[in-house]
């Protein structure tokens, strides 16, 4: 019988990694996660971590366990997709730290994906909005009613491929009329061009569901695009769905995560865990160990010392990532300096019709304005009848 949670000894450890965000409530609702297996294992040793702009960083956390006793920690990613930051960034990571102390034992596990508990929870979250109920409805009581799922959207085409696929499963699971995915990030279709083309598609009712884990200002943004295209078509009814926050089935899928990385059952593309995928494109040079702010330790580095729990540092390092901040995601090969200068490789699809164009004239990120041809930009403002210049980088 495979060992699980239940039987982990003392000196084993949880921890769950997160990437950070510059909102605050996206931080507060992250730590909710360890606070929800703590509440159900409260002998169990569960801390969590981000790979940047949040406190606690990886390291410290991975610090913390040891100096709570723990000799070895299983590490799982609170991702919903395996983008680059569950594939490159935390393996990494957790690759510089056992160097640090090869003594301690780090195991890897799988992104949350598609499990049925996560498509139970995005479930549920839709269905209160379109019922304000969690239970299934009967055939044909939504056919009237179309299905919007909003993704993160990412430059990994799988992880995008992904939220399609969720959509599809919750549309006949639940019975919609029809269904469409939009994204947040820098594929298309955007949220914004996809609710105008959603309305055209002649439903009075609209359920617009954001596949996100936590609040932030990608939400806010989501629910201003809803608001607007609503007020334009107000013969159109719209429900906004709440995003997943930690609710059981959420914290059911990290518990099975966790077991599946305790008895070595983790497997990903092609048969493989994410940490054997990312050593064997380690052995090629397809990827490499790079600095991070989840690495970033002050001078003091013993984990039992309190100092050492400092989240302040000033230096650059060149990586290679896939980033989900607040208001961007992109995939990039460039020196990432942590005033928060920097640039980005190319998005080939940047200046797709239905793409991250549409968001030009709404405060979407430099890094991506850069991006953008001029006669693109050109042809946005005439479009939208604006002529302010271009966005700068807000990153207070």
């Amino acid at each position: 019988m495979s060992m699980n949670i239940k039987q982990l000894n003392k000196d084993a450890g949880i921890l769950i990694c997160g990437h950070g965000s510059r909102a605050k409530i996206a931080e507060e609702e992250f730590s909710l996660l360890a606070k929800g297996l703590r509440e159900r294992f409260p002998d169990l040793n569960v801390e969590y971590g981000f790979l940047e702009y949040s406190a606690p960083n990886i390291h410290m956390a991975l610090d913390k366990l040891i100096a709570s006793g723990v000799k070895k920690i299983y590490a799982v990613p609170g991702m919903l997709f395996a983008a680059t930051h569950a594939k490159n960034d935390i393996p990494s990571v957790l690759t510089t730290y056992k160097e640090k102390y090869p003594d301690i034992e780090i195991e890897y596990g799988k992104e949350l994906g598609l499990h049925s508990e996560m498509i139970k929870a995005f479930q549920a979250r839709i269905l209160h909005a379109a019922l304000g109920s969690s239970d299934i409805p009967k055939n044909g009581e939504l056919y009237d009613t179309m299905l919007v799922t909003v993704g993160r959207g990412t430059s990994v085409t799988e992880a995008n491929a992904e939220a399609a696929k969720l959509t599809r499963i919750v549309c006949e699971n639940l019975g919609f009329g029809w269904a469409e995915t939009v994204y947040s990030g820098v594929t298309y279709p955007s949220v914004g061009r996809g609710l105008e083309m959603a309305v055209k598609l002649g439903f009075k009712k609209i359920v617009v569901a954001p596949y996100f884990l936590f609040g932030g200002r990608l939400i806010d943004r989501i629910y201003g695009y809803i608001d607007k295209v609503a007020s334009e078509n107000p013969d159109i009814t719209f429900l906004k769905a709440d995003y997943l926050r930690d609710q059981a089935h959420v914290i059911n899928t990290f518990i099975e995560r966790i077991n599946e990385t305790i008895s070595g059952n983790v497997s990903g593309n092609n048969n493989k865990s994410l940490m054997e995928d990312f050593k064997e494109r380690l052995a090629r040079g397809e990827v490499d160990i790079h600095h991070h702010h989840a690495e970033f330790q002050p001078e003091v580095t013993d984990p039992l010392d309190d100092e050492a729990n400092t989240h302040t540092h000033s230096h650059s390092h060149k990586h290679s990532h896939d980033h989900s901040h607040d208001a961007h995601d992109h995939k990039d090969n460039h020196e990432h300096k942590h005033s928060h200068g920097h640039s980005h490789a190319p998005y080939k699809h940047i200046a797709h019709p239905h793409g991250p164009r549409t968001m030009i004239n709404e405060n979407i990120c430099c890094c991506f304005m850069g991006q953008f041809p001029q006669h693109i930009i050109d042809e946005e403002k005439a479009i939208k009848k604006e002529l302010p210049g271009t966005p700068s980088c807000k990153r207070s």
